[in-house]
């Protein structure tokens, strides 16, 4: 089976979607028997790229089918239907939001959730496949949860892995004082120091617009939180020396009827299940992506109110109970959610396209 992959971002600078949907299943689809080629990208990052005049290079590629990775637009709707006439198959793959006449246009569409999956139109549904984000470094975890329990003196690690700059903790707000928080997200690496200096003025002033600003100075100050700049090999090592990993997220209101769902549901399940794998015991909000991996208590905990926060981080300055949890937690997502397993499910999309049974 030869494959085109139309890609969301360049494969020399991928973002982490293009990195874990398709670059990453390269080598196993290659392993399967298939010839997996990259016929666009774009210099830098767009949903929705100009792919006119793309159609003749890929007829004469002589391609089976073609994946769209998180593309779209009104050209990429034409080119879906173009491909479709010539008779070449289509697949569109999409991580974080719902897009009807993309999936309308293609033979399937790839998503990462059941959640994502549902909001999708009815008469869409039988073209809709959950295909999960593979945990990409499962030989990275930990060995040892502490002696401990947690005091002042010898505090709790948690991590919180997120692609935004905080410029607060959500729900939590203030650490207890055997607690401490580092943030690894989309900061200014300690080598920058006029630049984060530059970024918290920003930060200051955006805050101060809603309200905020206050919050954010004390957020600043607290010894207690720490924000480090995201590195691809250093956020494993931040998570296996942690003792716990958190994902305290805001979620606001729910979607007005007819609204497109708000980005807190329909995050995929990517940073639970990677800190799972970790064998770090987790606690997160509960939204659709993160409720079907835990079995509360067992696997990790599900905190919906800051009591509940308060409660399962007091419970977990136990180091028994966290290394139970923590092996629970790698052992209900090491296979489950391999790179391995989300590219079989992949593949049998694929096969099951060109065989024309979806």
């Amino acid at each position: 089976m030869k494959i085109g992959f139309i890609l969301l971002s360049n494969s020399a600078r991928p973002i982490p979607s293009t990195r874990v949907a398709a670059l990453n299943m390269f080598p196993l689809l290659r392993a399967a028997g298939c010839e997996p080629h990259i016929v666009f990208e774009p210099a830098s990052a767009t949903e929705t790229p100009n792919l006119d005049g793309l159609l003749p290079a890929i007829v004469a590629g002589r391609y089976d089918l073609i994946v769209f990775q998180k593309v779209q637009g009104a050209s990429a709707v034409a080119l879906a239907r173009q491909l479709g006439a010539a008779g070449i198959r289509t697949v569109y793959c999409v991580c974080d939001l719902v897009d009807a006449p993309m999936a309308a246009a293609t033979d399937a569409t790839v998503t990462v959730t059941a959640f994502l999956k549902s909001l999708y139109p009815a008469a869409l549904q039988h073209k809709i496949h959950v295909v999960h984000d593979g945990i990409e470094r499962p030989d990275v975890h930990k060995g040892d949860w502490g002696h401990r329990r947690a005091t002042p003196a010898h505090p709790l690690r948690a991590v919180l892995v997120t692609s935004a700059q905080l410029d607060r903790l959500p729900v939590i707000a203030e650490p207890p004082p055997w607690l401490q928080v580092t943030i690894v997200g989309r900061y200014r690496p300690p080598g920058q120091p006029l630049q984060r200096m530059r970024e918290a003025k920003w930060q200051l002033a955006r805050a101060a617009e809603h309200g905020r600003g206050w919050t954010y100075l004390r957020f600043l100050a607290n010894r207690r939180i720490r924000c480090v700049a995201w590195h691809p090999s250093g956020v494993y090592e931040l998570m296996r020396q942690a003792d716990i990993g958190i994902i305290p997220v805001d979620t606001g209101h729910a979607a007005a009827p007819g609204q497109a769902a708000p980005s807190w549901q329909v995050k995929s399940e990517n940073r639970l299940s990677m800190k799972m794998c970790v064998g770090l015991p987790v606690i997160a909000t509960p939204i659709p992506a993160y409720e079907p991996l835990v079995r509360q208590g067992e696997n990790g905990y599900l905190a919906s109110s800051h009591e509940d926060w308060m409660r399962y981080l007091e419970a977990l300055r136990e180091p028994d109970l966290r290394a139970a949890v923590g092996r629970a937690a790698r052992a209900s997502v090491q296979q489950r959610y391999s790179m391995e397993e989300q590219a079989r499910l992949l593949l049998d999309v694929f096969q099951r396209v060109c065989l024309h049974k979806v």
